[in-house]
């Protein structure tokens, strides 16, 4: 996986309002061991809704400007849905340490989506950092499965929602 010169994992971060202090917190945390890239909010507005800011972070993957993205917002669903549509994005909502490492080892997962508002910061580091060091495992039936899904996503894109499976 791609880092930075020096030699730092470099990660998209963004929130709404329901995230925002939780957002901040993270950024603070990490940084020291990843090359974080604030997409914002940058201030509390309790108007900031959750789509403005998964585009920044999922363009951001998408430009290989970075390699993985954490989204925050109150439970974690609506930025998790977001973000999924966009193709490309394959993004998770992760409150316990097994599924944010395993999002990534099977699923190729590239974002994790938090809840401000269900979880605390010290599971949210744990969470993200988890996140962050985990790697595709590339099995053979991990890689099938993966490429099923982004066929899922081709058809869908192209209008052809009909075929069955990865076929």
């Amino acid at each position: 996986m791609k880092t930075d010169a020096n030699g730092k994992l470099r990660v998209a971060v963004g929130a709404d309002h329901g995230g925002f202090f939780l957002k901040q917190e993270l950024v603070l945390r990490l940084r020291d061991n990843y090359e974080i890239l604030d997409l914002g909010a940058d201030s509390y507005e309790p108007d900031d809704d959750y789509p403005d800011f998964v585009v920044p972070v999922s363009m951001a993957i998408i430009s290989c400007a970075v390699q993985r993205g954490v989204l925050v917002c109150g439970s974690g669903v609506g930025a998790c849905i977001a973000a999924n549509k966009v193709p490309g994005i394959r993004a998770g909502i992760c409150h316990d340490i097994y599924s944010a490492h395993q999002g990534v080892e099977h699923d190729g997962m590239n974002v994790l989506c938090l809840g401000a508002r269900v979880i605390g910061v010290e599971l949210a580091v744990e969470l993200v950092t988890a996140f962050l060091q985990a790697r595709f495992s590339g099995e053979e039936r991990h890689n099938r499965r993966l490429q099923k899904t982004l066929a899922i996503e081709k058809r869908a894109l192209i209008g052809d929602e009909g075929k069955k499976g990865g076929a």
